[in-house]
């Protein structure tokens, strides 16, 4: 007949346990590396497109004729297949002329929202 000891577990409890123990922690610790080094990834991508996009304002800002010289007229579009554009096509459209001044932030909005709503 075996005799089933109460109290604390016997070896074999106390090494199934601390394996448990020991494979969650793991486990935790594994995913939360990932989640730092997945955050830090972003952040480094995140930086890189500011810093070209600040490159590339600054391009821009060397090349851009003084206040006095005319505007320069956009590049022809290519001609809109039959039927009507897309509204991607309007948006571009629209955030070129608001880029070169052509139309206000007021109108920028305006338009978008026609657009969108």
């Amino acid at each position: 007949m075996l005799l089933r000891r109460f109290g604390r577990p016997g070896l074999l409890g106390l090494a199934a346990r601390t394996a448990v123990v020991a494979g969650t922690a793991a486990v935790t610790a594994g995913a939360i590396n990932r989640h730092a080094q997945n955050r830090a990834v972003e952040q480094s991508e995140a930086e890189a497109y500011e810093q070209e996009g600040a490159q590339q304002g600054y391009a821009q800002q060397q090349a851009a004729p003084p206040e006095a010289a005319p505007l320069q007229a956009a590049p022809p579009q290519p001609p809109a297949p039959a039927g009507e554009p897309s509204m991607v096509d309007e948006l571009q459209r629209l955030a070129t002329l608001h880029q070169q001044g052509a139309i206000t932030d007021e109108e920028f909005a305006a338009a978008k929202q026609r657009l969108l709503g």
